[in-house]
This record gives C-alpha cells, structure tokens and sequence, in this order.
C-alpha cells in the first residue's frame, strides 16, 4: 500500500491489485465512464494531443508529469496522501480517538450522503463546459480548461474508489448513478443547484472556477478533517490539484479585468458602451458575472443553521476549516453570532436581529467564514492589477445575503451591501447587480475561437508566463489532422 502502480488498467496507490473483487468491480465500472466522458466530456477534441499533467506519484517532488495526450487516453487514477502515523480524529464527540479505518454502522448513511454529494459535483462541472473548447480565447486557454476537466474526472474516480470500498452494492449503485445523472437536465438533474446552472461563455468559466471551486477547496479542507482516514487522506490528495482550478479562475478572471483597464486607457474614457465596441468587456459588466457565481457558490455551504452540519461535526466526519487552530474541538459549548431576517425584513420593519445559534449548529456558517474571507484576498489581488494600471476602479465581493436562494435569506432581498430591500425595489434594480439578456448576448458575441500560437482574443490579456516553463505561444494543444480543430481560422484582435 501507497507505492503507486502506473502500469495498471487504473493508475492507483492504494494497492488494488491485491483486493481482485474490487479491482473487478472498479474495471467493470470503467467503461461507463469512457462513455460518459466521450458523450458529455470536452465536445470536438477527443482526437487532439492535448498538453496535460498527470498524477504520477503522490509526493511533494514527483506527483506530476507533463506530456502531450489524448484526454480518453489520459491517465485517471486513484490517489492518496500517503498514511499518517497515529493519526487520531481531531473534532467532535470522537475527538482524540483513533481515526477510523471502517465506517461505523450508525454512520454508514450519513457518510454515503455525503462522499455522494462530493462525487456529483465532478462530473456534473465537466457536463457543464463541454462546449466551452469550440470558443477558446487562446491554446493556453484551451489547454487549461482541459487540465480541469480530466482532474475532475480524476477526483470522480477517487470518490467512486470510496463508494465501492465502504459500501459494497449501496456503493456500485450510487457509482453508477453518477455516470446517469446530467448537468441541467429536468428529469435526472446534479444534486446541487449551482451544478446544473450553464456556464455557456468563458467569463463564466473563470468566475465558476474562482468561486465555485473554492468552495470544493473548502469542502475537501473540511472532509480532510475526517474522523474516516480514506476519506481523509483521499481529499487531502484532491486538493493538491483543486489548487490549479482556482489558479486557472483567478488569474483569468484578472486578465479580463487587466485588458479592460488597458481599453479605458488607451482611449481616455470609462464610457461601457465604448469598452464594448473597442472589443472588452467593461468592468461593470464583470462585476455582474462575479455577483452571479459569487452568490451562486455561496448557497453551497447550505443554510447557516443546520442540524446536518451539526451532526457531521459530532461524528467526525466533517471538521472546521483549519480544525487545528481551534481550542476546542468539541464546540459543545459557545454560540455564533448570527444576522437573521426579523419578521419584517425584505424592505420594512425589523430587518437584521442578532441571533445566538449554538455552535455546532452553525459549522456550515463558520465554513463559509473562511470561504468569504478568501474570496475578499482574491478580489484584492484583482484589484492591485487596476492599481498598477493606475485605475481608480474596483472589484467588490457582495454581501453572503445578495442573491441566496438557501438558507436564512431565502425569500428575503438584499442589496450587494447586505441591506433589506423589498420586492419591489429588487425587481426594479437586479439588472444593475445580475447579468441581463443584454449583457449575456454582448459577452456570447465576444465567444469567438482564436486558436492560432500567439495568438489571444481582444476582450482578455495574456497570462504572464506559460505551463511547465513553456511560452505563452507555445503548442500546448496538437490538433488532429482529421478534424483540424475547431476555428483555427478565426480571425484574432491581438497577438502575444
């Protein structure tokens, strides 16, 4: 256990080959996934040679290794942390204990729910970008979008790893309901609802990325915490390649921002429409996208008050971001200071009142703390980039209540400072905070593929550096000869 087999049908260090019945079973679920990946994975490019990293150990200095591949050819696999000596379960009723090498029976369920609802997320996220390669704004861009879209189908593997280890038949069924459920679809939808929203433009991506994938960061940080050592070192392996989704998100997010600023100085104007007839997009027009997927990812750390959140945390089976920090583990005493809707909240009334809520009950809110507060580090590093373009703009992360449609603030409105407002005034102002039809048509319009080496659309920057040491212009992506690729002739507005 923990040396890791390349040469196997899956890729793996956790010893597969010495339990036949699951290796059989993991092998008979494998060509579901082929199918699933061919019919809902990246649409056009399944032929190409496409510049990936692959995992191929799971240590600090050999986990990744660089080479031109075909994605169904990509090397998916199952990794985790290596074992940690004494490991004991660091929160809850357990606290202190030996971690666990088996589920307990009375937590089976609760478990399963959970490593379920992880697993949904990533395959429902590829479903959702399947298109987005056929509008690239560079090779780079492309090449990017691609490396994570296998890591998610590799972090899919992981937790299907779980579900057959753990819970025998329960768990081949739930595996391969994940291969039958569809992003956006009506009658078999993801379980959450962020997951079934379309990311249909590359600002999307980039926001989706940021935002959405940072909570996935903080959902692996919390299930790192488990008192159930698989899943523990299983999520602490995945949050290795989460960290580059996020890369992605930031720094493309940051480019667009950067060629807007660079058009408002270039012609000595702030005038939106003038930015978008120039070929950008204007800032307020992004700060739309980043209210959207903003309070989007938000509601995926459920409602602030929660009993479920409660019971993981008494079991073990979920912790706090950065358990270690707290000092008490147990957190069976103290309260969180919670902003509830008052009875007349949405516009008259009360509004906010202070609410006590014991702590345990409040651990999804106490995620989403840490969540928002790395949000507002990442907006700042958005913001430095106008800084440096001596700018007087800036990005702002709205309010945790803009926007939810989970949780306390369901049914209530909010402006982007967290203000109540009434219907009324939502209706009337929401086009200023949430992307319009209009706005969605001027971004679809900029959708145009530019594919060439060196060469990147006009509404983004160039990154500053390439992968893996290479250039910006560089063949990251080796198209088939067969079907060219899609648009290399399109026509670019700059060149890099």
């Amino acid at each position: 256990m923990g040396n890791v087999d390349l040469n196997a049908r899956i890729p793996n260090n956790v010893g597969l080959k010495e339990d036949r019945r699951l290796q059989r079973a993991l092998e008979a679920w494998q060509p579901g996934f082929i199918d699933w990946w061919m019919e809902m994975g990246p649409e056009g490019f399944q032929a190409d040679q496409i510049y990936l990293r692959t995992a191929v150990d799971v240590g600090r200095d050999g986990w990744a290794h660089f080479e031109h591949v075909k994605m169904p050819d990509y090397r998916w696999g199952i990794f985790m942390s290596p074992m940690e000596d004494g490991r004991v379960i660091p929160c809850g009723d357990f606290f202190g204990q030996p971690a666990w090498q088996q589920v307990p029976g009375e937590y089976r369920n609760m478990l399963r729910r959970i490593i379920v609802t992880q697993a949904d997320t990533e395959p429902a996220s590829v479903e959702q970008q399947r298109l987005l390669g056929q509008t690239a704004p560079s090779l780079y861009d492309l090449r990017n979008l691609f490396q994570v879209n296998v890591e998610e189908g590799r972090h899919l593997w992981a937790m299907v790893y779980l579900l057959h280890t753990l819970f025998g038949r329960d768990g081949r069924e739930e595996a391969e309901d994940l291969l039958r459920r569809r992003s956006g679809n009506e009658d078999s939808p993801r379980i959450l609802g962020t997951f079934n929203e379309p990311v249909e433009d590359w600002l999307s991506f980039f926001m989706f990325t940021t935002f959405t994938d940072r909570d996935g960061k903080f959902q692996l940080l919390s299930l790192a915490e488990s008192a159930l050592d698989q899943l523990s070192r299983t999520t602490r392996f995945m949050l290795t390649e989460e960290a580059h989704h996020m890369f992605v998100g930031e720094t493309g997010v940051g480019r667009v921002i950067e060629r807007a600023g660079e058009v408002m100085n270039e012609l000595g104007t702030e005038d939106p429409d003038k930015i978008r007839a120039h070929g950008a997009i204007d800032l307020p027009t992004i700060q739309k996208w980043l209210n959207r997927w903003f309070s989007s990812s938000v509601n995926l750390f459920g409602g602030e008050q929660s009993s479920n959140a409660a019971n993981y945390f008494a079991a073990g089976l979920k912790g706090r971001y950065k358990e270690e920090k707290y000092e008490d583990h147990v957190a069976l005493e103290g309260a969180y200071e919670m902003q509830v809707p008052g009875s007349g909240s949405g516009g008259s009334g009360k509004g906010l009142i202070t609410e006590q809520v014991p702590m345990r009950n409040a651990m999804n809110e106490v995620l989403r703390d840490g969540y928002v507060q790395d949000c507002e580090f990442v907006v700042g590093r958005w913001n430095r980039t106008l800084e440096k373009l001596e700018r007087p703009e800036r990005m702002y992360l709205p309010n945790r209540r803009f926007n939810r449609e989970i949780g306390i603030y369901t049914g209530h409105h909010f402006d982007p400072e967290g203000n109540p407002i009434s219907h009324e005034e939502w209706e009337a102002k929401k086009g200023q905070w949430l992307p319009s039809a209009e706005d969605l048509e001027f971004v679809k319009s900029l959708m145009k593929p530019c594919l060439g080496h060196g060469q990147i659309a006009s509404w983004i920057a160039p990154p500053k550096k390439g992968i893996n040491g290479n250039p910006f212009a560089w063949e990251y992506v080796r198209f088939d000869k067969a079907s060219v690729g899609v648009g290399l002739g399109a026509e670019p507005s700059l060149t890099g």
